[in-house]
């Protein structure tokens, strides 16, 4: 039977995120996953930086569009 010490809980790391300022909102996103306009994405009110401990993710590199083939 395995016990929550057999469970390895993700490594926590310091993460710049951005947060919303509307106290009744609870929205944030990572800072790296945040559009230009840094708008809330829920109530599209102002957001600030801020700092979080969350696990690591692993950032998949975008894929370049492909361009189209020609009939030369």
């Amino acid at each position: 039977m395995a016990t929550s010490e057999d469970i390895e809980k993700p490594k926590l790391l310091p993460t710049k995120i951005l947060k919303c300022k509307n106290p009744e909102c609870k929205a944030w996103v990572r800072e790296e996953f945040a559009t230009a306009e840094q708008q809330c994405p829920m109530c599209k009110g102002p957001m600030h930086r801020s700092m979080k401990h969350l696990p690591a993710v692993q950032n998949k590199p975008k894929r370049q569009p492909r361009k189209p083939k020609s009939d030369f």
